[in-house]
């Protein structure tokens, strides 16, 4: 396995909300063990927050998740930004994806790693050709 693993939003809701999103659940639940028994670093981009918090009773469990399973939430530094607009531009995608970019420009900073995520196809057209970044779905 990588040395880290990157979740994004959809994996991240998938452990924060297991009981609305089983089988996204344990397949997220598996990745996140097997890094976890690699001694693998496991990191949220903090864009995807914006992506999983709406305020109030609500981030409770995205909360139970980050502090109960040891999952640092890394911070969207200039250089992150920077080189995710250069990502977008490469895949020929808009702003719209602008969140998927920066979980991929995070896994490049801090690679080699694994971004774990439902939405493979924009992922893997933004990580097309970089060796460090693999994508896997759950």
């Amino acid at each position: 396995m990588a040395r880290t693993l990157i979740l994004d939003s959809e994996a991240l809701n998938a452990l924060a909300r297991a009981k609305e999103r089983p089988t996204l659940a344990l397949r997220a639940r598996a990745i996140l063990t097997v890094a976890h028994e690699e001694r693998a670093l496991v990191r949220v981009p903090s864009p995807v927050l914006a992506e999983v918090y709406r305020g109030g009773a609500r981030d409770a469990p995205i909360d139970h998740v980050l502090n109960d399973r040891g999952i640092i939430v890394t911070p969207l530094t200039a250089s992150i930004a920077r080189r995710g607009g250069a990502l977008l531009a490469r895949a020929k995608l808009s702003s719209a994806h602008a969140v998927d970019a920066f979980v991929v420009a995070t896994a490049i900073e801090l690679g080699p790693a694994i971004v774990a995520t439902h939405d493979p196809d924009d992922m893997k057209k933004l990580s097309a050709g970089i060796r460090e970044v693999r994508v896997v779905s759950i």
